[in-house]
C-alpha cells in the first residue's frame, strides 16, 4: 500500500486519521511539534495495526524541517504518496487586540505549513504520476468568525490554495482536496463553557458535534482510489452546519 504523512498527527483529529489510513493497510507517518510522547502513542497504535509507522518533530513552517522530514520518510518507509496537511493552531483574540506576531504565526503554521509540505511531497508524486493531497482547513474558513480573524483568513488561504494545485497537477494523476469540519469534540473545544456548546448544537441540523472519526472517515475515502475522479473540491463534514 501507500505511504501516508499527516502532519500535526500526534492528537487529536490527526491521530484519528493517521489510525484509519492505517487499518486501510498505508505505512503511516507522523509529524508532531512538541509531544513526543503522544506522538509514540500513535505510531504504536498505527504499528499494532500492523503497518509501519515513524515520527518525525518538525516544525512545518520551516523550509529546512520540512526538507529533512520528506527525507527521514523516504529513507524509511518511501516516498510520500498521500499527505494530509493538518497541522495547525490557534492564537484567538478580537483584531483590535491582534498582535502582528499573533496573525503571522498562525498563517505560518496553518497556510504556508501546507505549501511547503506540498511542494515537498509533489516531486515524487508527480514522477509516480498519482497522489493525495488533503488539506484540513475549516468551515470558518469559508464563514468566517468573530475573533478569528487570523485563523479564518490561514483556512480560506488553504481553500484557494487548494483549488490551485488541483488545477495545476490534475493532469499528473494527483489529486488535491479539502476537508472543511465544523464543530469537532476534541479537548479543545471540551473546555469551552456548557452555554457556548449549546448555542452551538442549536446551529447544526444533525443535532449533535461531530467527532474525529466523521473527519477521518472523509479523509481516508478522498486518500483511496474511490475518489480518483475527486479534486479541487472542499468537503464540509459539518452535520448541516
Amino acid at each position: 500500500m501507500s505511504v501516508a504523512l499527516v502532519t500535526g498527527g500526534s492528537r487529536g483529529i490527526g491521530r484519528v486519521i493517521a489510525e484509519n489510513l492505517a487499518k486501510a493497510g498505508h505505512d503511516v507517518a507522523i509529524c508532531y511539534s512538541g509531544n513526543e510522547a503522544a506522538a509514540k502513542e500513535t505510531i504504536e497504535a498505527c504499528e499494532k495495526i500492523g503497518v509501519k509507522g515513524i515520527s518525525v518533530k518538525a516544525d512545518v513552517s520551516n523550509a529546512d524541517d520540512v526538507a529533512n522530514m520528506f527525507t527521514t520518510v523516504k529513507e524509511n518507509l518511501g516516498p510520500v504518496e498521500i499527505l494530509v496537511n493538518n497541522a495547525g493552531i490557534t492564537k484567538d483574540g478580537l483584531l483590535i487586540r491582534m498582535s502582528e506576531n499573533d496573525f503571522d504565526s498562525v498563517v505560518d503554521i496553518n497556510l504556508k505549513g501546507t505549501f511547503l509540505c506540498t511542494k515537498a511531497a509533489i516531486k515524487d508524486m508527480m514522477k509516480a504520476r498519482n497522489g493525495k493531497i488533503i488539506n484540513i482547513t475549516s468551515i470558518v474558513g469559508v464563514q468566517g468568525n468573530p475573533g478569528q480573524a487570523n485563523y479564518c483568513a490561514s483556512k480560506a488561504g488553504i481553500i484557494g490554495f487548494t483549488k490551485s494545485v488541483a488545477r495545476e497537477y490534475g493532469s499528473k494523476g494527483i489529486n488535491v482536496n479539502a476537508v472543511a469540519p465544523g464543530f469537532i469534540q476534541t479537548a479543545m473545544t471540551d473546555e469551552l463553557p456548557e452555554s457556548v456548546k449549546e448555542a452551538y448544537k442549536k446551529q447544526i441540523p444533525a443535532g449533535r458535534f461531530g467527532t474525529p472519526e466523521d473527519v477521518a472517515n472523509v479523509v481516508e475515502f478522498l486518500a483511496s482510489e474511490k475518489a480518483s475522479y475527486v479534486t479541487g473540491q472542499v468537503i464540509e463534514v459539518t452535520g448541516g452546519m
